[in-house]
Protein backbone atom coordinates (compact mmCIF):
# COMPACT_ATOMS: atom_id res chain seq x y z
CA UNK A 1 0.00 0.00 0.00
CA UNK A 2 1.65 3.18 -1.21
CA UNK A 3 1.73 6.18 1.11
CA UNK A 4 0.91 9.16 -1.10
CA UNK A 5 -1.31 12.27 -1.09
CA UNK A 6 -2.06 12.03 2.64
CA UNK A 7 -4.88 13.86 4.35
CA UNK A 8 -3.01 16.57 6.26
CA UNK A 9 -4.39 16.59 9.78
CA UNK A 10 -5.26 20.07 11.04
CA UNK A 11 -3.58 20.18 14.46
CA UNK A 12 -6.09 22.76 15.68
CA UNK A 13 -9.07 20.45 15.07
CA UNK A 14 -11.18 23.18 13.51
CA UNK A 15 -13.28 20.77 11.42
CA UNK A 16 -13.27 17.35 13.08
CA UNK A 17 -16.20 15.93 11.14
CA UNK A 18 -15.21 17.42 7.80
CA UNK A 19 -11.74 15.94 8.20
CA UNK A 20 -13.25 12.61 9.28
CA UNK A 21 -15.37 12.57 6.12
CA UNK A 22 -12.29 13.22 3.99
CA UNK A 23 -10.53 10.31 5.67
CA UNK A 24 -13.50 8.00 5.03
CA UNK A 25 -13.59 9.07 1.39
CA UNK A 26 -10.10 7.63 1.00
CA UNK A 27 -11.35 4.21 2.08
CA UNK A 28 -11.31 2.17 5.30
CA UNK A 29 -7.63 2.97 5.81
CA UNK A 30 -6.14 6.25 4.61
CA UNK A 31 -2.73 7.91 4.65
CA UNK A 32 -2.59 10.94 6.96
CA UNK A 33 0.10 13.43 7.89
CA UNK A 34 0.31 14.31 11.58
CA UNK A 35 1.98 17.47 12.97
CA UNK A 36 5.66 17.86 11.98
CA UNK A 37 5.04 15.73 8.89
CA UNK A 38 4.78 12.41 10.74
CA UNK A 39 3.05 9.81 8.53
CA UNK A 40 0.39 7.39 9.77
CA UNK A 41 -2.48 5.26 8.53
CA UNK A 42 -5.90 6.41 9.77
CA UNK A 43 -8.36 3.53 10.14
CA UNK A 44 -12.00 4.64 9.94
CA UNK A 45 -13.86 1.39 9.21
CA UNK A 46 -15.42 0.27 12.53
CA UNK A 47 -15.07 -3.42 11.67
CA UNK A 48 -11.45 -3.14 10.54
CA UNK A 49 -10.54 -0.83 13.42
CA UNK A 50 -12.05 -3.22 15.95
CA UNK A 51 -10.01 -6.11 14.55
CA UNK A 52 -6.80 -4.07 14.54
CA UNK A 53 -7.36 -2.88 18.11
CA UNK A 54 -7.63 -6.50 19.24
CA UNK A 55 -4.80 -7.89 17.06
CA UNK A 56 -1.61 -8.88 18.94
CA UNK A 57 0.36 -7.84 15.86
CA UNK A 58 -0.51 -4.22 16.63
CA UNK A 59 1.50 -2.52 19.39
CA UNK A 60 1.32 0.74 21.33
CA UNK A 61 4.97 0.60 22.41
CA UNK A 62 7.01 3.06 20.34
CA UNK A 63 10.21 1.95 22.07
CA UNK A 64 9.86 -1.51 20.60
CA UNK A 65 7.94 -1.05 17.37
CA UNK A 66 8.18 2.47 15.92
CA UNK A 67 11.43 2.99 13.98
CA UNK A 68 11.00 6.79 14.02
CA UNK A 69 11.12 6.73 17.82
CA UNK A 70 13.86 4.12 18.03
CA UNK A 71 16.04 6.09 15.61
CA UNK A 72 15.61 9.32 17.56
CA UNK A 73 13.58 11.10 14.87
CA UNK A 74 10.82 12.14 17.31
CA UNK A 75 11.87 15.13 19.42
CA UNK A 76 10.37 16.34 22.70
CA UNK A 77 8.95 19.40 20.94
CA UNK A 78 6.52 17.24 18.92
CA UNK A 79 2.99 18.17 20.13
CA UNK A 80 2.13 14.47 20.55
CA UNK A 81 5.35 13.61 22.39
CA UNK A 82 3.66 12.95 25.73
CA UNK A 83 1.20 10.56 24.09
CA UNK A 84 4.09 8.40 22.91
CA UNK A 85 6.71 8.96 25.62
CA UNK A 86 4.77 7.88 28.70
CA UNK A 87 5.50 4.47 30.20
CA UNK A 88 2.21 3.08 31.42
CA UNK A 89 -0.47 0.67 30.25
CA UNK A 90 -1.49 3.17 27.54
CA UNK A 91 1.78 2.61 25.66
CA UNK A 92 2.63 -0.92 26.83
CA UNK A 93 2.54 -4.06 24.73
CA UNK A 94 2.10 -7.78 25.33
CA UNK A 95 3.09 -9.20 28.73
CA UNK A 96 4.24 -5.78 29.91
CA UNK A 97 0.79 -4.33 29.22
CA UNK A 98 -0.91 -7.25 30.99
CA UNK A 99 1.29 -6.72 34.06
CA UNK A 100 0.59 -2.98 34.22
CA UNK A 101 -3.13 -3.27 33.55
CA UNK A 102 -3.53 -5.96 36.20
CA UNK A 103 -1.71 -3.79 38.75
CA UNK A 104 -3.88 -0.77 37.96
CA UNK A 105 -7.08 -2.86 37.91
CA UNK A 106 -6.30 -4.05 41.45
CA UNK A 107 -6.47 -0.43 42.59
CA UNK A 108 -9.08 0.99 40.20
CA UNK A 109 -11.90 -1.40 41.08
CA UNK A 110 -15.60 -1.39 40.23
CA UNK A 111 -16.26 -0.94 43.95
CA UNK A 112 -14.14 2.20 44.04
CA UNK A 113 -16.01 3.63 41.04
CA UNK A 114 -19.47 2.79 42.42
CA UNK A 115 -18.55 4.30 45.79
CA UNK A 116 -17.99 7.65 44.08
CA UNK A 117 -21.65 8.07 43.10
CA UNK A 118 -22.72 10.02 46.22
CA UNK A 119 -19.80 12.38 45.74
CA UNK A 120 -20.59 12.80 42.03
CA UNK A 121 -24.17 13.70 43.01
CA UNK A 122 -23.02 16.17 45.66
CA UNK A 123 -20.47 17.81 43.34
CA UNK A 124 -23.11 18.05 40.61
CA UNK A 125 -25.60 19.77 42.93
CA UNK A 126 -22.97 22.23 44.14
CA UNK A 127 -21.90 23.06 40.60
CA UNK A 128 -25.50 23.62 39.52
CA UNK A 129 -25.81 26.14 42.35
CA UNK A 130 -22.65 27.78 41.00
CA UNK A 131 -24.13 27.84 37.50
CA UNK A 132 -27.17 29.72 38.84
CA UNK A 133 -24.92 32.28 40.54
CA UNK A 134 -22.69 32.66 37.47
CA UNK A 135 -25.73 33.33 35.28
CA UNK A 136 -26.53 36.48 37.22
CA UNK A 137 -29.28 38.78 36.04
CA UNK A 138 -28.64 37.97 32.37
CA UNK A 139 -28.99 34.24 33.07
CA UNK A 140 -26.21 33.53 30.55
CA UNK A 141 -23.30 31.31 31.50
CA UNK A 142 -20.47 29.35 29.86
CA UNK A 143 -21.63 25.84 30.74
CA UNK A 144 -18.36 24.20 29.76
CA UNK A 145 -16.44 26.47 32.11
CA UNK A 146 -18.88 26.34 35.02
CA UNK A 147 -20.16 22.75 34.82
CA UNK A 148 -18.81 20.38 32.16
CA UNK A 149 -15.19 21.13 33.01
CA UNK A 150 -15.12 21.34 36.83
CA UNK A 151 -17.25 18.22 37.42
CA UNK A 152 -14.75 15.67 36.03
CA UNK A 153 -11.70 17.47 37.43
CA UNK A 154 -13.26 17.46 40.90
CA UNK A 155 -14.24 13.80 40.57
CA UNK A 156 -10.78 12.75 39.39
CA UNK A 157 -9.33 14.84 42.21
CA UNK A 158 -11.48 12.94 44.73
CA UNK A 159 -10.54 9.63 43.14
CA UNK A 160 -6.81 10.36 43.33
CA UNK A 161 -6.92 12.12 46.70
CA UNK A 162 -5.57 15.29 45.13
CA UNK A 163 -5.11 18.19 47.56
CA UNK A 164 -7.52 20.99 46.67
CA UNK A 165 -4.73 23.52 46.18
CA UNK A 166 -3.33 21.47 43.28
CA UNK A 167 -6.56 21.73 41.30
CA UNK A 168 -5.80 24.88 39.25
CA UNK A 169 -2.34 23.63 38.20
CA UNK A 170 -3.78 20.24 37.25
CA UNK A 171 -6.34 21.90 35.02
CA UNK A 172 -3.67 23.95 33.26
CA UNK A 173 -1.44 20.98 32.49
CA UNK A 174 -4.29 18.76 31.29
CA UNK A 175 -5.33 21.50 28.86
CA UNK A 176 -1.74 21.59 27.63
CA UNK A 177 -1.55 17.85 26.93
CA UNK A 178 -4.52 18.12 24.56
CA UNK A 179 -3.23 21.30 22.88
CA UNK A 180 -2.00 19.54 19.74
CA UNK A 181 -0.90 22.72 17.96
CA UNK A 182 1.39 23.77 20.81
CA UNK A 183 4.88 25.03 20.02
CA UNK A 184 8.10 23.49 21.34
CA UNK A 185 8.37 25.72 24.41
CA UNK A 186 4.76 25.03 25.42
CA UNK A 187 5.22 21.26 25.03
CA UNK A 188 8.35 21.25 27.21
CA UNK A 189 6.74 23.43 29.85
CA UNK A 190 3.58 21.33 30.12
CA UNK A 191 5.55 18.08 30.21
CA UNK A 192 7.69 19.34 33.13
CA UNK A 193 4.78 20.84 35.08
CA UNK A 194 2.58 17.75 34.73
CA UNK A 195 5.26 15.47 36.15
CA UNK A 196 6.08 17.92 38.91
CA UNK A 197 2.41 17.91 39.95
CA UNK A 198 2.20 14.11 39.90
CA UNK A 199 5.49 13.78 41.82
CA UNK A 200 4.14 16.14 44.47
CA UNK A 201 0.94 14.07 44.73
CA UNK A 202 2.91 10.83 45.16
CA UNK A 203 5.13 12.33 47.84
CA UNK A 204 2.07 13.59 49.69
CA UNK A 205 0.40 10.18 49.61
CA UNK A 206 3.55 8.33 50.64
CA UNK A 207 3.75 10.54 53.70
CA UNK A 208 0.03 10.37 54.45
CA UNK A 209 -1.79 7.51 52.64
CA UNK A 210 -5.56 7.63 52.35
CA UNK A 211 -8.50 5.75 50.87
CA UNK A 212 -7.77 7.01 47.37
CA UNK A 213 -6.50 5.66 44.08
CA UNK A 214 -3.03 7.21 44.37
CA UNK A 215 -2.41 5.50 47.71
CA UNK A 216 -3.77 2.24 46.28
CA UNK A 217 -1.49 2.47 43.23
CA UNK A 218 1.53 3.08 45.48
CA UNK A 219 0.64 0.01 47.57
CA UNK A 220 -0.59 -2.36 44.86
CA UNK A 221 1.52 -5.34 43.82
CA UNK A 222 1.15 -8.45 41.70
CA UNK A 223 1.27 -12.07 42.89
CA UNK A 224 5.06 -11.99 42.78
CA UNK A 225 5.20 -8.89 44.95
CA UNK A 226 6.21 -6.54 42.11
CA UNK A 227 5.04 -2.91 42.32
CA UNK A 228 4.77 -0.20 39.73
CA UNK A 229 8.15 1.42 39.17
CA UNK A 230 8.42 5.10 40.04
CA UNK A 231 8.18 6.12 36.38
CA UNK A 232 5.28 3.73 35.75
CA UNK A 233 3.47 5.15 38.78
CA UNK A 234 3.89 8.75 37.65
CA UNK A 235 2.91 7.90 34.08
CA UNK A 236 -0.14 5.96 35.26
CA UNK A 237 -1.29 9.02 37.20
CA UNK A 238 -0.72 11.18 34.10
CA UNK A 239 -2.92 8.75 32.16
CA UNK A 240 -5.64 8.70 34.82
CA UNK A 241 -5.83 12.48 34.96
CA UNK A 242 -5.67 13.24 31.24
CA UNK A 243 -7.82 10.40 29.92
CA UNK A 244 -10.22 10.39 32.86
CA UNK A 245 -10.89 14.09 32.69
CA UNK A 246 -10.92 15.34 29.11
CA UNK A 247 -13.12 12.57 27.74
CA UNK A 248 -15.83 13.21 30.31
CA UNK A 249 -15.69 16.98 29.82
CA UNK A 250 -16.28 16.48 26.11
CA UNK A 251 -18.97 13.85 26.65
CA UNK A 252 -20.97 16.29 28.80
CA UNK A 253 -20.27 19.26 26.52
CA UNK A 254 -21.21 17.37 23.35
CA UNK A 255 -24.33 15.80 24.88
CA UNK A 256 -25.67 19.16 26.04
CA UNK A 257 -24.89 20.75 22.69
CA UNK A 258 -26.55 17.88 20.79
CA UNK A 259 -29.74 18.09 22.84
CA UNK A 260 -29.97 21.88 22.62
CA UNK A 261 -29.50 21.81 18.83
CA UNK A 262 -31.92 18.87 18.46
CA UNK A 263 -34.90 19.87 20.65
CA UNK A 264 -36.99 17.04 19.24
CA UNK A 265 -34.50 14.56 20.68
CA UNK A 266 -34.61 16.27 24.08
CA UNK A 267 -38.43 16.09 23.95
CA UNK A 268 -38.23 12.32 23.43
CA UNK A 269 -36.10 11.98 26.55
CA UNK A 270 -38.42 14.14 28.61
CA UNK A 271 -41.42 12.13 27.38
CA UNK A 272 -39.76 8.89 28.44
CA UNK A 273 -39.45 7.64 24.85
CA UNK A 274 -35.67 7.55 25.17
CA UNK A 275 -33.38 7.26 28.18
CA UNK A 276 -30.38 9.23 29.36
CA UNK A 277 -28.32 6.15 28.55
CA UNK A 278 -29.57 6.52 24.97
CA UNK A 279 -28.33 10.13 25.00
CA UNK A 280 -24.93 9.12 26.36
CA UNK A 281 -24.33 6.27 23.91
CA UNK A 282 -25.53 8.25 20.89
CA UNK A 283 -23.29 11.14 21.91
CA UNK A 284 -20.33 8.78 22.21
CA UNK A 285 -21.10 7.45 18.72
CA UNK A 286 -21.86 10.67 16.86
CA UNK A 287 -19.60 13.05 18.80
CA UNK A 288 -16.69 10.90 19.98
CA UNK A 289 -14.95 12.78 22.85
CA UNK A 290 -11.59 11.61 21.50
CA UNK A 291 -11.67 12.17 17.75
CA UNK A 292 -8.43 10.35 16.89
CA UNK A 293 -6.06 8.53 19.21
CA UNK A 294 -2.30 8.34 18.61
CA UNK A 295 -0.58 5.95 18.09
CA UNK A 296 -0.29 2.24 17.32
CA UNK A 297 2.37 0.42 15.28
CA UNK A 298 2.39 -2.65 13.09
CA UNK A 299 4.64 -5.30 14.68
CA UNK A 300 4.73 -7.24 11.41
CA UNK A 301 3.36 -6.61 7.92
CA UNK A 302 -0.44 -6.57 8.21
CA UNK A 303 -2.39 -7.86 5.21
CA UNK A 304 -5.65 -5.98 5.78
CA UNK A 305 -7.61 -8.32 3.51
CA UNK A 306 -7.10 -11.02 6.14
CA UNK A 307 -8.81 -8.71 8.62
CA UNK A 308 -11.75 -7.92 6.36
CA UNK A 309 -10.07 -4.85 4.86
CA UNK A 310 -9.40 -4.00 1.22
CA UNK A 311 -7.55 -6.43 -1.02
CA UNK A 312 -3.91 -5.59 -1.60
CA UNK A 313 -3.71 -3.19 1.33
CA UNK A 314 -0.76 -3.86 3.63
CA UNK A 315 0.42 -1.81 6.59
CA UNK A 316 4.15 -2.48 6.81
CA UNK A 317 5.96 -3.37 10.03
CA UNK A 318 6.87 -0.25 11.96
CA UNK A 319 4.30 2.01 10.31
CA UNK A 320 2.11 4.11 12.61
CA UNK A 321 -1.65 3.66 12.91
CA UNK A 322 -4.15 6.33 14.00
CA UNK A 323 -7.46 5.13 15.48
CA UNK A 324 -9.97 7.48 13.80
CA UNK A 325 -12.82 7.21 16.29
CA UNK A 326 -14.80 10.23 15.09
CA UNK A 327 -14.71 8.93 11.53
CA UNK A 328 -15.63 5.40 12.60
CA UNK A 329 -18.58 6.57 14.70
CA UNK A 330 -20.24 8.14 11.66
CA UNK A 331 -19.34 5.45 9.14
CA UNK A 332 -22.34 5.10 6.78
CA UNK A 333 -21.35 1.54 5.94
CA UNK A 334 -22.04 0.59 9.54
CA UNK A 335 -24.68 3.10 10.67
CA UNK A 336 -26.47 3.79 7.39
CA UNK A 337 -26.86 6.92 5.29
CA UNK A 338 -28.09 8.87 8.33
CA UNK A 339 -24.89 8.16 10.27
CA UNK A 340 -24.28 11.93 10.63
CA UNK A 341 -27.66 12.39 12.32
CA UNK A 342 -27.92 12.55 16.13
CA UNK A 343 -30.79 10.15 16.93
CA UNK A 344 -31.29 8.89 20.48
CA UNK A 345 -33.78 6.28 19.21
CA UNK A 346 -31.22 4.73 16.85
CA UNK A 347 -31.28 0.97 17.37
CA UNK A 348 -27.56 0.48 16.80
CA UNK A 349 -25.49 2.98 18.77
CA UNK A 350 -22.39 0.80 18.58
CA UNK A 351 -19.18 2.84 18.94
CA UNK A 352 -15.50 2.61 19.79
CA UNK A 353 -15.29 5.81 21.83
CA UNK A 354 -13.67 3.96 24.74
CA UNK A 355 -11.45 1.81 22.55
CA UNK A 356 -11.60 -1.96 22.22
CA UNK A 357 -9.65 -5.05 23.15
CA UNK A 358 -6.92 -5.13 25.77
CA UNK A 359 -6.64 -1.33 25.75
CA UNK A 360 -10.35 -0.70 26.35
CA UNK A 361 -10.59 2.26 28.73
CA UNK A 362 -10.65 1.19 32.39
CA UNK A 363 -12.31 4.51 33.25
CA UNK A 364 -15.32 4.06 30.96
CA UNK A 365 -17.69 3.13 33.84
CA UNK A 366 -16.71 6.29 35.73
CA UNK A 367 -17.27 8.52 32.68
CA UNK A 368 -20.71 7.00 32.12
CA UNK A 369 -21.53 7.37 35.83
CA UNK A 370 -20.72 11.08 35.78
CA UNK A 371 -22.85 11.62 32.68
CA UNK A 372 -25.77 9.60 34.10
CA UNK A 373 -25.80 11.84 37.16
CA UNK A 374 -24.95 15.19 35.59
CA UNK A 375 -27.14 15.33 32.48
CA UNK A 376 -30.56 14.64 34.00
CA UNK A 377 -29.75 16.88 36.97
CA UNK A 378 -28.77 19.75 34.66
CA UNK A 379 -31.92 19.58 32.52
CA UNK A 380 -34.15 19.13 35.57
CA UNK A 381 -32.67 22.22 37.25
CA UNK A 382 -32.87 24.33 34.08
CA UNK A 383 -35.83 23.12 31.96
CA UNK A 384 -35.59 26.22 29.75
CA UNK A 385 -31.90 25.74 28.96
CA UNK A 386 -30.96 27.04 25.49
CA UNK A 387 -27.85 28.04 23.55
CA UNK A 388 -27.05 31.73 23.97
CA UNK A 389 -25.34 31.97 20.56
CA UNK A 390 -25.96 30.52 17.13
CA UNK A 391 -24.46 26.99 16.82
CA UNK A 392 -22.14 28.21 14.06
CA UNK A 393 -20.53 30.69 16.43
CA UNK A 394 -19.17 27.98 18.75
CA UNK A 395 -15.45 27.30 18.41
CA UNK A 396 -13.87 23.85 18.84
CA UNK A 397 -11.16 23.15 21.38
CA UNK A 398 -7.68 23.58 19.93
CA UNK A 399 -6.96 19.91 19.29
CA UNK A 400 -7.44 17.19 16.68
CA UNK A 401 -7.56 14.61 19.50
CA UNK A 402 -10.00 16.23 21.92
CA UNK A 403 -13.45 16.88 20.42
CA UNK A 404 -15.55 19.48 22.19
CA UNK A 405 -16.17 23.22 22.33
CA UNK A 406 -13.90 25.96 23.61
CA UNK A 407 -16.92 27.43 25.38
CA UNK A 408 -20.61 26.60 25.57
CA UNK A 409 -22.62 29.78 26.29
CA UNK A 410 -26.17 28.95 27.38
CA UNK A 411 -29.20 30.84 28.58
CA UNK A 412 -30.59 29.25 31.74
CA UNK A 413 -34.18 30.11 30.86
Amino acid sequence: MEFKDPVVIDASGRDIHGEAARIRERGPVAPVELPHGVPAWAVSSPALLRRLLADPRVSKDARQHWPRWIDGEVSPDWPLFTWVAVQNMFTAYGPDHKRLRNLVAKAFTARRTAALRPRVEAITDALLDRVTEAGGDRQVVDLREEFCYPLPIQVIGELLGLPEEQGPELRAVVDGVFHTSADAAEVADIYARFYAAMHQLVETKRALPGDDLTSALIATHDDDGAHLSEQELLDTLVLMVSAGHETTVNLLDNAVHALLTHPGQLALVRAGQASWDDVIEETLRAEAPVASLPLRYAVTDLDLAELGGPEGAVIRAGEAILAAYAAAGRDPGHHGEDADVFDVTRADKDHLAFGYGVHHCLGAPLGRLEARVALPALFARFPGLALAVAPGELEPVDSFISHGHRSLPVRLG
